[in-house]
């Protein structure tokens, strides 16, 4: 019996489906999985085995360490020039509850932020019709001018794709948008934040994303980020009216890209490298003779990449899709699980505790996540549970749950390198 299956026999010693045996194999001996994998692994009633396997994953990568980092969330405004039917955060100019935040409310916040201790600001928006490009611009330099250390993760890609249009900048297409993305890079921006990729597959798109940018689009912005030095996240909005199949396609074109992204650093490593030039970071140790994780800064890797995939699920309260029902708890953890396994060149896994509340995230652990956000504060987009916008939790609430769900609790920055603090001063470990 290998090591692999008794760690599956210890998550599940009865009702094994063994039509997973082949999968199974596979994982152990970390060799990429196939979209027929996926859906076999969709549709097996042996939800436990799929999980251990993506703990197995997960253990292989980061061992009995669990991420959780000292953030706060802004959103400088809710107007929006679309109106996807799955969001009910977005407002018109003169609807109830519009709101739109000066440069300087932005720096209160930041400063406040910096003051408890936070290394991160993930700020976010809707398309603004009016603001100026040069808006984003000042408020990026007034930020870093207020807390220089303070690591800027800001705009999704649907909004720089509307920043390069409202710039008029750069010219159309890649170009112009690595041109918009170099302007705010130099004027503080540190890396980019994953939202806006719903679900890659034009149908899913024209039912409810309509006017929305389509995946190549979504692509190609984080293919220029990371071309210019910057990492960034990856999401996957799901449970609305997708199917499982296009799920996993969303995670295939994460994946390809990824591989073309990091083909070179797996080279210099001396890691593997498919035939059909997959890299794989998820194989037994002996495949990794040097560095099985990208960082930057290591031979070989000159660009930033994908460090993180977070799925999402889909809560329709308040919105056009409000008919529909939630995914299931169960169906929650199994689609995570998956896209550990199936993302095989994505380092980490995510879950979001405002999304997923503070006790599945602990049952995410289990099952392939390494990472559970941060202290967020505000967080006006949607959530699990709870009324408002303020959806603070404690440093103290997020280590209880790493080390309730058995792992041990590191705090990290934006780019997973780990914090070392006194107080609210703090520094990268060495």
């Amino acid at each position: 019996m290998t090591l692999l299956t008794e760690h599956c026999n210890r998550a599940l010693p009865l009702g094994r489906d063994r039509s997973l045996d082949a999968i199974e194999e596979k994982v152990g001996r970390g060799e990429r999985l196939s979209k027929t994998d996926g859906l076999a692994l969709y549709e097996t009633i042996d939800v436990h085995r799929v999980m251990a396997l993506a703990d197995l994953v997960r253990r292989r990568l980061h061992g009995d360490a669990a991420y959780y980092n000292i953030n706060r969330h802004i959103n400088y405004s809710n107007i929006c020039a679309l109106s996807c039917k799955f969001c009910a955060f977005h407002r018109k100019k003169d609807q109830d509850g519009a709101y739109e935040k000066s440069t300087e409310d932005i720096v209160r916040d930041v400063q406040s932020a910096a003051a408890a201790g936070a290394t991160e600001i993930h700020m976010v928006g809707g398309l603004h019709p009016w603001l100026p490009f040069e808006w984003y611009l000042q408020t990026l330099r007034a930020m870093k001018k207020a807390v220089p250390q303070i690591h800027v993760k800001a705009f999704t890609a649907v909004e720089i794709v509307h920043l390069q249009r409202v710039s008029k900048r750069g010219g159309e297409g890649y170009e112009g948008v690595k041109s918009v993305l170099r302007d705010l890079r130099d004027a503080g921006l540190d890396s980019l934040p994953g939202g806006g990729a719903e679900v890659f597959d034009d149908r899913v798109h024209d039912q409810i994303f309509k006017g929305k940018i389509r995946s190549d689009h979504w692509l190609d912005v984080h293919r220029a980020a990371h071309a210019l030095g910057l990492n960034s996240n990856a999401t996957m909005l799901y449970g609305h009216v997708e199917t499982r199949g296009e799920r996993l396609h969303h995670m295939q074109l994460l994946r390809c890209q990824q591989d073309h992204t990091l083909r070179a650093w797996a080279q210099t490593q001396g890691n593997p490298v498919a035939q059909d030039d997959g890299v794989v970071l998820t194989g037994p140790s002996a495949n990794y003779p040097r560095n099985r994780l990208p960082m930057l800064g290591q031979a070989g890797l000159s660009t930033g990449y994908f460090q993180t995939i977070i799925p999402l699920p889909f809560y329709p309260n308040e919105s056009e899709l409000e008919h529909l029902p939630a995914p299931t708890g169960l169906e929650n953890l199994r689609t995570l699980a998956i896209a550990r396994l199936m993302l095989d060149n994505i380092p980490h896994v995510k879950a979001f505790w405002i999304m997923q509340t503070l006790p599945m995230t602990e049952l995410m652990l289990g099952a392939g996540a390494d990472d559970v956000d941060g202290t967020v504060v505000w967080y006006d987009i949607t959530k699990a549970v709870g009324e408002g916008n303020h959806q603070e939790t404690t440093v103290g609430d997020l280590t209880k749950a790493i080390r309730d769900a058995g792992f041990q609790p590191v705090e990290r920055d934006t780019l997973y390198r780990r914090v070392v603090r006194d107080g609210a001063a703090w520094s990268v470990a060495k």
